[in-house]
Order: C-alpha cells, then structure tokens, then sequence
C-alpha cells in the first residue's frame, strides 16, 4: 500500500458522488457525514430528537414514526406536475396494492407519500433523503415512446433542469452514484495520496452557461476532487436510458428481449450516443492526466474509454472493472457491437470482475469471438498482454460499525420492535425490474402464506425499492402480485407487503430495518457482488438471524456465503420452504451460520478491495510496458570485485534455456509410454555429456565453482529428478539441484558427502494427474507435433517445436489449442485441487500452488527451511525423496513468500548473491537484497509492447521468462554466453 501513496488514482465512473443543486445549500447537521450507503446519506437530523416511544397511545403503524420523525422542514415547493412521492408508479397505489382489503391496511408507500406531501402552508412536512432545493432535485418528462403513458422515470429524465449561470448552487451526495465504490475508496482515505472523479452531475445540464460550468468544475475540484463531464441532454439519454438499460444490462444479466423489442436489442442506435458519452470521457481524463498516475475505469456505461485512452496516452496505467455480472459467450455473441465492447475493454493493463466465473465467461467470450489468445492469467494481444483478475468488493465494516452505534438507530430498533412485536419481519432491499427477482420474490411469499397458514397475520415482507427507469420497472411486473397478495390476506391490522422506497427512509431507519429483520432475502435471477447482505450480516452481529441467497448472485460463488440458505428463485416452493426454514431456525444453527459469514465480510472488505485492484493495475502496466534496453549487459569486470572478496557466496543458475538448449524434436521422438523409463547410464541419445543433449563443460564449471568452500551453488531446473538432473548429481555433488520448479529439492552434500533428495509436495493431492493428463492427450491428437511430458508431481505440455513464426497458421492453430487446453484444465481442476498454470511460448506448466521455483529458494535463503535441516537417514536416494515435513525444527515460512510478496524478507547471511535466468518474479524479490546481482537470459523482451528478439520456449515453469515479457534485473546476458561468465568466476581463486 505504501507505493499507492505516491500515486494518484484518476476514477472514471458515470456519476460523481457528489452532484450540483442549483438553489441555496441546505442547512447541514451533525451525524451526516458517515453512511456505508450512499443512496440514504444526505438525511438532516436535527441535533434535539422527540423520543419516539413517548407517544400517547399504541403505534398503529412504521409511517406515524416516519412522520414523528421528519427533520427539518425544507422551503422547497413540490410542483403541481407532479405526484407528491417522486418514486410513486402506476399500480402501486392505494386503491391496486390494498385492492380489496380495508382502507385501514394502506400500504407503507402510500402512506409516506402523505407523510411528504404538501401542507397547507405549501411546504413539505417531512425531508426525505432527497433534499429538495429552489427546483425540485428530481424532476421527470413525458414518455419518449407514448404520450399517455405516465411520466417516465428514466435517469436521465430526471436529470435537473437548470437555466441561469445566476443562480446560487450547492453540492449534495449524488443517488445515482455507485455506492459501493464511493464508500469503498474513503476507506482507504489517508493511504492514497491523492484521487480524482471523473464523471457526470446526474442533471440536465444543456442550459447551464459556460460560466456556470467553470465556476462548478473550479469548486468541485478544489472541494470535492471531481470533474465534471458536460455531455448533452441528448446524448445521455441516448446512452443511459437506451443501449446502457435496455441493450447491456439485460444482456449482461442473461436476458435477452424478446420481439417486438429483438430488432433495437440488435440493431440499437443508441450505440452512437454510447460512444459519444465513452469519447467526453476520454477527453476529460487525458487532459488532466499526469505521468504515474493511475486510471480505473468503472463499469459497463463506460466499456469502450479503455482503448480510447490507451490510444492517447499508450504508456498510461488502466485498469477497468466490471460490477456487474458478465454472462457466457453465447450471450454476449448476441450483440451486435460486441467486437467493439471488447477491443474497448482491452485497451487496459487489468480488467477486474467480482467472481471467477464472471472472468472465465470473459476470457471465453474474447478468445470466442476475436480469436485471440486467452490464458487462466489474461488474454495475449498481438502486442502485449492484458490481466484478467477477480476482486470481490466489500464493505467498509469499521464505518458501518460506527453508524449502527447512532443513538437514532438504537431508538428506531425499539420502536419497529414495538410496532411489530409477535411478528416475523422478512427484509429485501432490490431494484424492481425483472433481474432483481422480486416478482419471484413475492411469488414464494405468497407461496409460503399459503403452505404455512399460521404465519398469515404474524409474518410481514417489507421491500425496500431501489430506483430505476419506469420501463424496467414495468417489464419486472410487481404491481400486479403485490396488489393480488394484500388483497388476499390482508386484514384490518396486518398487510403482508410494505413496500418503501429508498428516498422514503433514512439510512439510520434501514440499518434499523435490517437489525429487527429476522431474515433478509435475495432473489436475484443474476448479480454480481450483492453488498447488501454484507450489511445485514454486520447488522445481525447481536441476533444472527439467517440470510436468503439466490445462487445466481456473485456473492454465493465465495465459500464464506455458502453458509447462508441458498434458493433458486426459479423454483418459488423451496424459496417459500427456505423462508420457513430461516423464520423456525435454532439458534445454536443461526449463530455458526452467521460467523461463517461474518468472517467472510470482515476479510473480504473494501479496503482490501481497492488496494489490491490498484496494486495490481501498477504491477500489470510495469510488466507488460518495459524498458529493457535500459539493462546493460552483465560487466563481469564490475561485478568481479564483491565477489572476490566476500567470505560466503550463493549462485543461483537456471539450468535449461540458459546452461543448456534442448533439442524439443528429439524429446518429441523420445516423448513415448516408456520414456520415464530411460536410466542415466544409458541417457537418452541426444548427444553431449553421457547422451543427455547438455556439454560437457557445463559440469565441469559447476563442479569448479562448488568445490570453493566460499560457494554455495544452486541449480534451479523444471526437469525431473530421473535422468539429466541424476547424472549432474553424481558428477557435482556438491550442487545444490530443484526439480521440477521446487517440487524437490537436493541438498549440498556434507563433509561426509551425504545428500538427499527432499519432496517438497509430499502432503500434496496429486490425483489430478489423471483427469489432466486425459485432457492433454485430447489436445495433443488435435494439436501436430505436440507432445506431454508427464513427471512425478508436475506436467509439461509442448504444443511447439518448429520455428517462432507467429504468422504461421499451424502456430495459430497451436497457440489456440494451448489456451483452450489451459483454460478447460484450469476450469475443471485448478480450484478442486489448488493448481496454477505456467504458460510459456511454446509450452504451459501445470504444478500445485505455492510451489516453484522462487519458493525453492526461499527455502534455501531461510535458515530453518528444508534445504537447511539434517539429511533423514535411510530415506535418501533419488528414488525414495524424503518428505520436507520429516526433518526436525523444518519451519514452513518459506512456503508463503509465493502469496505474500509485500512481507517477503529473505533471511540470508551470504555476503554476495549472484543469480543468473529467466524468472521474474525471483530477480524480482532478490533484487530486494542490497548484495544480489540478477543476471536475466531471456532471449526476448517487450519494449513499449513490442517483441524484440526471438523468445526462448524451453524454460517452463518461469514467471514472465517464456512469454517474452520484460525484465526487472540489473544487468542481462545472452544463454550462450553463461558459462564463459561462470568460469571467470571460477577462475577468479586460481588467480588469488
């Protein structure tokens, strides 16, 4: 984190957090600035409360405390155009939500909307979290499509109205904004050091002057570091309401329209306004971008600004994430823009999703329809590589903590406990179109009512409406069932659904809503991360009571939320059995259900969320955009010096692609069922030393430099222990050898020349061997002139071995099996059995996590690491490795250095390292040695995105060494060129 304090993060998201009110400011009051819910902040309490439980006679209903408890009166005037609740619709109202129940049952929305309506004196007797000011903050027009349809609730509809430059304006929290990222982003106030929004005020903003523009974007900077993007009317409401509402989210949520709407899903025109929005985007930030700083770009409205940034400012750091749901490619192939929302995509360094499903649907849908290359990491690009991660977003626990505490929420739990003791309150808090799923939702309380009779009067479902565009609230048809279930069981004291919208609350009043509720349900046909639950777990810390999940949320994929009671909003009988089921729900069961889930929200949280995002996005840019012309090439004659004169030394060489260059068409000849087979007498007829394809002279500078008491030689290879890495052990036994990237180590031999190999993977499952291996050979019939190299706890697939033409179709046609083979194997086994892939330029990898070959050496540099402890007597021998957890005082330290690269120190006494190969992510942490020397081989680098030189694709099991990525090392050396490097090394104690 501490590099992120050095940056500045550039935030690209279609609303701002905050938005302009033109009107005078209202008046602020203490208790306002803290909310883990954006949407409900900007409530004005006043600072002396009536306590709500000294009313005289019994509370009949929630809107009597509502109205006790109005804050501070506002001098707005609600217009006469307009309905008194803003968020009201057609067919919830009095007469179709009660239907035929007495009018003593009204439902709670119309009831509020009373509350706010106007009084005699023509002013508004209770605020609602919408603030008004001199125009009304949400105004609406009339329907594009129909002059008798009801006023339309679209965003852009409602967006303010303003006309003079004159006119006094303030700032208030923006209800449009993405709530989660907002809050998100403050968590880690203090640790970045400096952030800019970029995005749109959410009003109509056509009429405004440019005066009045210069003097928002100057006030909005200096006060609330945002820019304001000025896009015309026309153009918003063409990319929000239209192809953003009715063209993406449906078919990022798996709902494609039927006819009559097909042709504009298809053939949509908006796309025009779309790209119009995503280019004032692009524009606003590269003129105030600055070298180093970060761009994360958020979410589906703003799909292409990736690649038209990347096209300004090629060097640039961007980052994209998506938050909602991405679905499989058969879904997405349905757009009729799709090649250009993904190339748009693809313009960043790191693009995020919340699960691991959504970024496989990704990768799927990239190598699907651009036929590119996508790999379990990211996809290959022609010239350079993008990143593909997933970071699931959370809350920030410790502010939502501190608001629970609000003497106004604990006064609002008494009094909701009072107005409805002896009843069973279930909460939903969704957006009311048909992906939200509440339509279901009702259906199984309806369901549940019927099954269970004698909950009708004791059980209530109150839903919390989120706000969206009147057309996706009408396709989610929850007027009509909401009117069929009051009428139905309603009586003159009970009504089964209360329905409130999110400006009818205030946030102290929701929290307070989510502490009494004895459930809280999700029904969702598909979402991504639904944070929501991450509040009532928080709020249940006192009660925990049960949480109601659809499996189609992005929540549930995550093994801390399997705990909660999973349903499949498809099937309304066992959602209305699972109601039942969390309202009769033990204790004991409620209680270890809740900690599973509390200690999944307390880990995954915001702050980890936007750190490692950030931290990422920085990592992917520096390695994809190096400068490698800038490593000098290894001066022996500097490095010589320190050598010579340290008392203890350790050299770290790569064994294949830098010592030695095997021939892969003669491995692919002897690449049969018996090849394993082969002893180290009779070698393998490749020529060289003993038939093994390596010189002789290799072996003798590795002996030479291991024979100096001062030395400690290591050679780090991906073969396995039979055959080349045997014989190098008979002949230098005072070299230290890892196999197989860190699967087995062998220790330097002693006075006593004793050593041993040490199986580093001896606790591990390898049974995944089977399944991988049968995948492979099904590649490998399709795939000419590859072949499997099969070793004891780890797999090579070589799907080359001619030339490094990337023109050639065979090569295409390789590469694509290869990225399919990585991706059905990564899919399949890679989370079952904890594997990770290697992908290489002409082969991939396929090994355990948290083993290779910089962990290896970690267990060489620390002290108490296997490499370190006494041999095991009577276990020794290459046939029969010893475990690394049979050795005493063995620490397992060592082992995170591969997944804690922020806390990596290696403990080490040698007064000189010298480390000559290919792998990155090992120069990389030994270049935090203040007496290490990284020496990097690679044949190939990127410079500013393009390949130079011809890659080597013999060093497997590598990070960044066989794809032609760039280089962190000090200095760099040609493969052929190592051993005469090393043998003036050697030579150096001849001439003392």
């Amino acid at each position: 984190m501490s590099s992120l304090r050095n940056q500045r993060a550039i935030i690209a998201t279609l609303f701002l957090p905050n938005t302009a009110v033109l009107g005078d400011s209202a008046p602020s009051t203490p208790g306002d600035h803290v909310s883990s819910n954006v949407p409900f902040k900007g409530s004005h309490t006043p600072t002396q409360r009536p306590s709500l439980l000294n009313k005289p006679g019994p509370l009949k209903s929630i809107v009597e405390d509502l109205k006790d408890k109005s804050r501070a009166v506002s001098p707005a005037i609600t217009p006469r155009q307009e309905s008194s609740n803003p968020f009201s619709f057609p067919g919830l109202t009095t007469n179709t939500v009660v239907g035929g129940a007495s009018a003593a049952a009204q439902s709670l929305l119309d009831s509020v909307s009373t509350v706010i309506g106007t009084s005699e004196d023509g002013q508004r007797k209770h605020q609602t979290t919408h603030n008004n000011a001199a125009h009304a903050r949400v105004q609406r027009r009339a329907s594009r499509s129909s002059g008798a349809r009801n006023a339309s609730r679209s965003l852009s509809a409602t967006r303010q109205d303003s006309y003079t430059h004159s006119q006094p304006w303030h700032v208030e929290s923006n209800p449009h904004c993405n709530g989660g990222l907002k809050n998100a982003l403050e968590s880690v106030q203090g640790r970045l050091r400096t952030k800019l929004w970029v995005g749109t005020l959410g009003t109509n903003t056509d009429k405004f002057k440019e005066s009045l523009k210069r003097n928002m974007e100057w006030r909005m900077r200096e006060e609330h570091e945002s820019l304001p993007v000025w896009i015309p009317d026309s153009d918003f409401a063409g990319c929000y309401d239209e192809f953003c509402h009715q063209v993406l989210w449906p078919c990022l949520h798996y709902a494609i329209p039927d006819a009559p709407k097909t042709k504009s899903f298809y053939e949509s025109g908006s796309f025009k306004q779309y790209v119009a929005v995503n280019q004032r985007f692009a524009d606003a930030i590269v003129s105030t971008y600055r070298d180093g700083d970060i761009i994360w770009v958020n979410d589906y409205h703003l799909m292409l600004l990736p690649s038209m940034i990347r096209s300004k400012l090629p060097n640039a750091t961007i980052g994209f994430f998506m938050h909602v749901a991405f679905p499989s490619s058969e879904i997405f192939r349905c757009l009729s823009v799709r090649n250009e929302l993904l190339h748009g995509v693809l313009g960043a360094d790191l693009i995020g999703f919340q699960t691991a499903n959504f970024a496989r649907h990704f990768r799927q849908t990239v190598s699907r329809i651009l036929s590119t290359e996508a790999l379990p990491k990211g996809i290959q690009m022609e010239d350079r590589f993008v990143d593909v991660g997933v970071f699931p977003i959370g809350i920030d626990v410790k502010a939502l903590t501190e608001k629970r505490r609000d003497p106004e929420v604990t006064e609002w739990v008494k009094v909701l406990r009072q107005r409805y003791a002896g009843m069973k309150l279930i909460v939903g808090r969704d957006k009311l179109d048909e992906i939200q799923g509440v339509r279901h939702k009702l259906q199984a309380f309806a369901s549940f009512l019927e099954k269970h009779p004698e909950y009708q009067g004791k059980a209530v479902l109150i839903q919390v409406a989120l706000q969206t565009t009147e057309e996706n609230e009408l396709q989610g048809g929850v007027s009509d069932i909401v009117s069929h279930i009051n009428s139905r069981f309603s009586t003159l004291t009970y009504q089964p659904v209360v329905f409130l919208h999110t400006q009818d609350l205030t946030f102290n009043q929701y929290l307070a809503l989510l502490t009494v509720a004895d459930a809280f349900m999700v029904t969702s046909l598909r979402e991504g991360m639904a944070l929501r639950t991450h509040e009532f777990v928080e709020c249940q810390e006192g009660r925990h009571r049960p949480l109601i999940l659809s499996e189609f949320t992005g929540s549930y994929s995550y093994s801390g939320f399997r705990s909660c009671i999973a349903i499949n909003p498809w099937d309304k009988r066992t959602t209305a059995n699972a109601i039942y089921q969390a309202l009769t729900m033990p204790d004991d069961e409620a209680l270890s259900r809740w900690e599973d889930l509390h200690n999944h929200v307390v880990t995954q949280s915001a702050q980890a969320f936007v750190t490692t995002f950030l931290l990422r996005c920085l990592r992917a840019n520096l390695s994809h955009q190096p400068d490698s012309l800038a490593v000098a090439p290894l001066d022996v004659n500097l490095v010589l010096p320190r050598y010579k004169h340290s008392d203890k030394r350790m050299i770290l060489v790569d064994f294949e692609g830098t010592l030695w260059k095997r021939d892969f068409n003669a491995m692919r000849v002897m690449a049969k069922p018996n090849a394993l087979d082969v002893s180290s007498e009779e070698g393998m007829g490749l020529g060289g030393f003993n038939g093994w394809g390596f010189e002789e002279d290799i072996l003798k500078v590795l002996k030479k430099l291991s024979e100096d008491s001062r030395n400690e030689v290591w050679l780090l290879s991906g073969l396995p222990v039979k055959g080349a890495l045997e014989v190098i052990a008979k002949e230098a036994p005072k070299v230290g050898i890892v196999a197989e990237n860190g699967c087995f180590v062998k220790t330097r031999a002693t006075r006593s020349g004793e050593s041993a190999w040490m199986n580093m993977v001896a606790n591990f499952n390898l049974t995944w061997k089977v399944p991988c291996l049968e995948i492979l050979y099904y590649f490998t019939e399709r795939t000419p002139n590859s072949f499997i190299e099969e070793r004891e706890a780890s797999i090579v697939w070589r799907f080359w071995t001619g030339a490094m033409d990337n023109s050639s179709s065979d090569r295409q046609w390789a590469r694509r099996q290869a990225a399919e083979a990585q991706n059905h194997i990564f899919d399949s086994l890679g989370e079952r059995y904890g594997l990770r892939i290697i992908p290489g330029s002409n082969s991939f990898l396929v090994l355990p996590n948290n083993i290779s070959r910089s962990t290896a050496v970690g267990a060489i540099l620390h002290p108490g690491g296997p490499a370190h402890v006494p041999i095991v007597r009577g276990t020794t021998g290459p046939t029969s490795p010893i475990r690394a957890s049979g050795g005493p005082g063995i620490s397992s330290s060592w082992l995170s250095s591969e997944t804690a690269d922020a806390t990596y120190e290696p403990s080490i006494t040698a007064d000189f390292v010298l480390a000559i190969g290919k792998d990155e992510k090992l120069l990389r942490r030994l270049n935090e040695l203040d007496n290490a020397e990284t020496v990097f081989t690679g044949g190939a680098v990127r410079v500013n995105g393009v390949q130079v030189g011809h890659p080597v694709g013999d060093s497997e099991g590598v990070a960044g060494g066989g794809s032609g990525n760039g280089t962190d090392a000090k200095w760099r050396v040609k493969p052929e060129e190592v051993v005469k490097v090393l043998q003036r090394f050697a030579d150096v104690e001849t001439r003392k």
